[in-house]
């Protein structure tokens, strides 16, 4: 009888007692440092840092002032990068570079002969005993002028083959090539870079010495040296 008295006081009591703490789930524990790392693993990497800005305009050498058009990039004799009208940006290069040695020869050779003609070197026969300014009208009526149009012309035909070849077929034809050098001055590359370079500055010369010659050579109406 005492046994069950004692187990029922002691069933009693126990109703009376706290019950245990539950256990601190692990996902209320503080937030450390760590943690707050390992969060940030999946945000977007660092971000990169801005593209460099682009290199500065390429200036012409002859304009300092000015860019340098694309297609003067060097590779031709005495390109310096002057084209301050922009030719070459609608006109290819090489047909310009043609043009421009061309008229310069024609120049070197026309100097040689206005000057020597005035200096007293002539052909025989009437119609060459004239000044080289009256040369021209002279040759008009002798009907000079209709065979060098003639033959020139023919000239040009012929060249324009070469031209076009060079312009749209890539031949590897260099403006103003003819592979005329019986005297093997171009023996070497160097020396070739270098006679190119004398002749394309003689012809920019020439065109500007035959204009000037010209031009006094009618404002005096004198002999050379037209002063």
């Amino acid at each position: 009888m005492r046994v069950l008295v004692a187990l029922a006081l002691i069933s009693g009591a126990s109703a009376f007692a706290p019950s245990a703490m539950p256990r601190r789930s692990a996902a209320l524990k503080p937030l450390r440092m760590s943690d707050a790392a390992a969060t940030t693993e999946a945000a977007p990497a660092e971000e990169e840092a801005p593209p460099p800005p682009p290199p500065p305009p390429k200036m012409s050498q002859a304009l300092p002032f000015m860019e340098c058009p694309a297609a003067l990039d060097g590779t031709m004799a005495g390109d310096v990068g002057f084209d301050p009208l922009g030719f070459t940006n609608w006109i290819d290069v090489r047909w310009l570079r043609e043009a421009e040695i061309k008229h310069g020869r024609i120049c070197q050779l026309a100097i040689v002969g206005f000057a020597g003609t005035d200096l007293g070197f002539r052909l025989p026969g009437e119609m060459h005993q004239v000044s080289s300014i009256l040369a021209h009208d002279v040759a008009l009526k002798y009907g000079a002028m209709n065979q060098l149009f003639l033959w020139l012309g023919l000239f040009e035909i012929f060249s324009m083959a070469a031209i076009f070849q060079m312009l749209n077929e890539d031949s590897g034809r260099t403006p103003g090539d003819f592979k005329l050098d019986p005297l093997g001055f171009c023996k070497t590359p160097e020396l070739e870079a270098d006679y190119k370079l004398k002749e394309i500055t003689h012809c920019r010369l020439a065109m500007f010495a035959f204009s000037g010659m010209v031009t006094q050579a009618v404002l005096t109406q004198g002999p050379y040296p037209y002063l």
